[in-house]
C-alpha cells in the first residue's frame, strides 16, 4: 500500500480523532510508556522556568505525560491535524499549556520559536515524508544542552518483533479501526512502522543531525523490541 502523507494523513487523523483515545486505551501501557519516556529526558524539579515543545501532540496524551512530570513547565503542543488538536485543546489544562496547529515541517511559519529546554516527539517521525529537515529544525529550536526525546515505534530488526507487530495490527487494531471507518489510517500506521528505520538506524539519524549522547532505551511489555525511547542532547556549553 501507499503510505499517507502530508495533508492526506492530516485529514485521516481528523476523521479518526473522535475515537482515537478509545483505541489507544486498548494498548496496555500506552500512557505509562509515554510517562516513562518523558522521565528519561532527565529534567529535574517541577519544570518551573522551562520551555518544552511537544511535537506531534495528537489528542494530548504526550502533553499529559509532559505535564504530569513537569507540572510548572511552559508546554507548547503542536500537531498537523486540526481534529486531533481540537480534542487535545478541549481537555482541562493550566494556562501555561498552549496548542498550535501546524505541520512539524512548518514550525517557523506557525510562529513556534526557540529556544526550548526540551523537545519531545511521540509517534511522529515515521509519519513524515522526510524526517531529516524536522530533525534539523528541532536541533535549531533547542537551547545549548537542550534535551530531545523521541518515543516511537522502531523495530529492533529481529524477525520476532516484526511478527508480533504484524500480529497485533492485523489481529486486533485493524479490525477495530475498520469497524469505526478508519481502516485506511490504521493500515498506514501498521505499514509506517514496517517501512521505517530500525532503532539503530534512527539513532544514527540523530547523530547525523548533530545530536550528542544519543541513547536508545527499550520499553517493557509486549512492545519490547517494537517501541523505543531515544534520548539525546544538542551540543553546547554547560547550563
Amino acid at each position: 500500500m501507499t503510505l499517507l502523507r502530508d495533508q492526506d494523513l492530516a485529514v485521516a487523523f481528523d476523521h479518526a480523532a473522535r475515537s482515537y483515545d478509545a483505541l489507544v486505551a486498548v494498548n496496555p501501557g500506552y500512557h505509562s510508556h509515554l510517562r516513562r519516556s518523558v522521565r528519561r529526558l532527565g529534567l529535574r524539579g517541577d519544570g518551573r522556568g522551562l520551555r518544552v515543545l511537544d511535537l506531534g501532540c495528537g489528542t494530548g496524551a504526550s502533553t499529559a505525560a509532559l505535564h504530569t512530570a513537569l507540572p510548572e513547565a511552559a508546554i507548547t503542543a503542536v500537531d498537523a491535524s486540526a481534529g486531533m488538536l481540537e480534542r487535545a485543546a478541549a481537555k482541562p489544562w493550566p494556562g501555561h499549556v498552549t496548542f498550535v496547529h501546524a505541520p512539524a515541517e512548518e514550525l517557523a511559519r506557525a510562529g513556534v520559536r526557540g529556544p526550548f529546554d526540551a523537545v519531545f516527539a511521540a509517534y511522529l517521525f515515521r509519519n513524515l515524508a522526510d524526517p531529516g529537515p524536522v530533525l534539523d529544525a528541532v536541533h535549531q529550536l533547542l537551547a545549548p544542552q537542550g534535551r530531545f526525546g523521541v518515543h516511537e515505534y522502531t523495530l529492533s530488526g529481529r524477525a520476532r518483533d516484526r511478527a508480533v507487530w504484524n500480529l497485533v495490527c492485523r489481529g486486533l487494531v485493524q479490525p477495530l479501526a475498520g469497524a469505526l471507518g478508519d481502516g485506511e489510517l490504521y493500515r498506514h500506521l501498521w505499514r509506517s512502522v514496517v517501512d521505517f528505520d530500525t532503532a539503530d538506524r534512527f539513532a544514527a539519524r540523530l547523530r547525523t543531525a548533530g545530536f550528542e549522547t544519543v541513547r536508545v532505551l527499550p520499553l517493557p511489555g509486549w512492545q519490547t523490541g517494537i517501541t523505543h525511547t531515544f534520548v539525546a542532547r544538542r551540543a553546547g556549553g554547560a547550563r
